[in-house]
């Protein structure tokens, strides 16, 4: 790890890196000028699967095979979104880039909208990212007024626009063809797939949805080459069909209990421990870590124990957790309440379920009205297994949604009470010394108030 260079992170030190000239002046759009001078859409499609970028918004889907999907001699336009959404808690690396690396993103954006032969791309952006709208315009402005964005791209044929649109506050907006439905101007109920959005997206027309860090990947990879994002990372593992590594750079978010939080970039696979002391600094306050929230609080837990899990796409499923998600990164130190940490949780999902799904908007539901009983002081030990019943029968892993952000709200629960029912069980009979083994139905709410 000693001797990794940091690239999607290397200008930000620069008070000045937001800026046109200082993007150029450390070779910034060099790669876009060389590509559509000697490249066609196929080779940097070709490129960017061979390097098996993943990605980086949560679910790690190659983003060369996704390109590979729109439909050959597509009479009508192609669209680009660009998911800026990034509404996952604990995450705000692509704010990170935004603000202060803004052109890195929009070449990206350039050479996949060239790739794929979109004609237009769409920057769905977080609406609470004020500071993002403010230097995405600008560096868009700056583009236009250079020949690199509109009509004609220095000379190439090739044109693009871009259009920034500000997202609905809503994390479900996040799921791609959510986010294609609010970019319409309706509801962001998430779409029954197929048709997927390659084929039929924005507008009934091929749509290609990717991520922020994504896209800035794409930059690199066009101009290092697919051999050197690949010689950093987790290799393919041979004991698991169809993988195809978790490799390149990425970007992890680190908050909570932690000396020093930040956004910090190192290969993927990093072991979460060697985040933890190596970039974070260590635990806050000399203390120990009860739990850490892999990659955003969708993905699960990792107790103590497992800390010296590999931080790539495969490896924290192996721990029980949904997967890396979006890596954002939050330690909880030994004074941290699991009880608090799942009720947060489903207060969360239960508030940003768009409520399509029976399971999903039900299940979300009554878990967090049985955290508010048991937070009430009316909580039973048999409320912990109705708990865990909901979260093994949410989502899109047992089938029973069409969006995951069931698999979202339900990984929570069962890693929170699986590797920590001690604790549960402990507060429920401290709380409820009364009825903690009550067995028969009781109302899900007997008490509602400010606990």
């Amino acid at each position: 790890m000693t001797d990794f260079e940091p690239v999607l992170l290397a200008n930000i030190q620069n008070p000045e890196s937001h800026t046109l000239r200082a993007y150029e002046a450390t070779g910034g759009y060099a790669t876009l000028r060389h590509v559509l001078q000697d490249w066609s859409p196929e080779q940097v499609v070709d490129e960017v699967k061979a390097s098996a970028l993943r990605g980086r918004g949560g679910a790690g889907f190659p983003c060369g095979l996704k390109w590979s999907f729109i439909p050959k001699g597509n009479p009508g336009p192609v669209y680009l979104c660009v998911n800026a959404d990034e509404s996952e808690p604990g995450t705000f690396s692509n704010r990170v880039l935004m603000e202060q690396d803004p052109h890195q993103v929009l070449e990206g954006t350039i050479l996949a909208g060239y790739a794929t032969g979109a004609s237009v791309a769409y920057i769905y952006l977080r609406y609470e990212y004020p500071q993002c709208l403010k230097r995405l315009q600008a560096a868009m402005d700056a583009c236009y007024e250079a020949g690199l964005l509109g009509q004609d791209i220095l000379g190439s044929r090739y044109s693009l626009d871009i259009i920034i649109h500000r997202g609905a506050a809503a994390y479900i907006c996040g799921e791609e063809t959510g986010l294609i439905e609010s970019l319409e101007g309706k509801r962001a109920w998430p779409r029954i797939k197929p048709p997927f959005p390659a084929v039929e997206g924005l507008f009934h027309q091929p749509t290609v949805v990717n991520n922020v860090e994504t896209l800035a990947c794409v930059r690199h990879i066009c101009e290092r080459g697919a051999g050197w994002f690949r010689s950093m990372g987790t290799p393919p593992d041979p004991d698991i069909p169809h993988d195809i590594g978790s490799l390149g750079p990425k970007l992890y978010c680190l908050s909570g209990h932690i000396e020093r939080p930040g956004c910090y970039e190192a290969p993927l696979g990093i072991p979460c421990r060697e985040l933890i002391d190596g970039y974070g600094g260590g635990v806050w306050h000399g203390r120990r870590a009860k739990a850490v929230v892999p990659g955003g609080i969708s993905t699960g837990l990792l107790s103590a124990d497992e800390l010296d899990c590999p931080l790539d796409f495969e490896s924290p499923i192996r721990y029980g957790c949904l997967g890396l998600g979006t890596a954002a990164v939050v330690v909880m130190d030994e004074t941290a309440s699991m009880i608090d940490f799942l009720h947060n949780s489903c207060r969360f999902f239960s508030h940003e379920s768009c409520g399509q799904c029976t399971p999903c908007r039900e299940g979300t539901a009554w878990s967090l009205a049985i955290l508010n009983r048991i937070k009430a002081g009316h909580g039973r030990i048999k409320d912990l297994d109705l708990l865990l019943e909901i979260g093994d029968s949410i989502g899109i892993i047992p089938g029973t949604t069409i969006c995951g952000l069931a698999d979202g709200a339900a990984w929570p629960i069962k890693n929170a009470i699986r590797k920590f029912r001690g604790e549960f069980e402990e507060y429920i009979k401290k709380t409820n010394p009364g009825g903690w083994d009550v067995q028969e139905p009781v109302p899900a709410l007997t008490f509602v108030g400010s606990h």
